[in-house]
């Protein structure tokens, strides 16, 4: 429990964001369920950020900030469930530091000529270990 606790902690600079737009989200029309300790909540502008504020070509189904999760809509959410617990488990193991890595992992590849988001290690490893 206590280890429990002091993940949810180190995670929290990564899940205040997420927290943020959650709010926005219910404000919204957006829905918001609790899925094992993991926040998802889609719909509501969750949705048009995904669809139109991410750098991805078609947008993004899901997102991972800390121990909150969005999706553009539950289906998105249920069929990305896997890939994103691996970015949660990331976001515990680097915690505040979450963000700026994964945006430096991205930036470094895009320099070196690959792809910012499919060669990003975050991704690959999300990839890899969900299947």
């Amino acid at each position: 429990m206590m280890r429990r606790l002091l993940l949810y902690a180190w995670a929290l600079p990564t899940t205040l964001p997420g927290l943020a737009l959650v709010a926005i989200g219910l404000l919204t029309g957006g829905r918001a369920t609790l899925v094992n300790g993991v926040l998802e909540a889609h719909g509501g502008i969750i949705s048009r950020l995904l669809r139109h504020c991410v750098l991805l070509k078609g947008g993004a189904s899901a997102m991972t900030l800390g121990h909150v999760v969005l999706g553009q809509d539950r289906q998105s959410l249920d069929i990305s469930r896997e890939h994103e617990r691996i970015h949660v488990r990331q976001c515990e193991r680097w915690g505040p530091l979450f963000i700026p890595a994964y945006l430096l992992a991205s930036a470094y590849a895009w320099i070196t000529g690959r792809h910012p988001y499919r060669d990003n290690p975050f991704e690959r490893e999300a990839y890899e270990q969900a299947g």
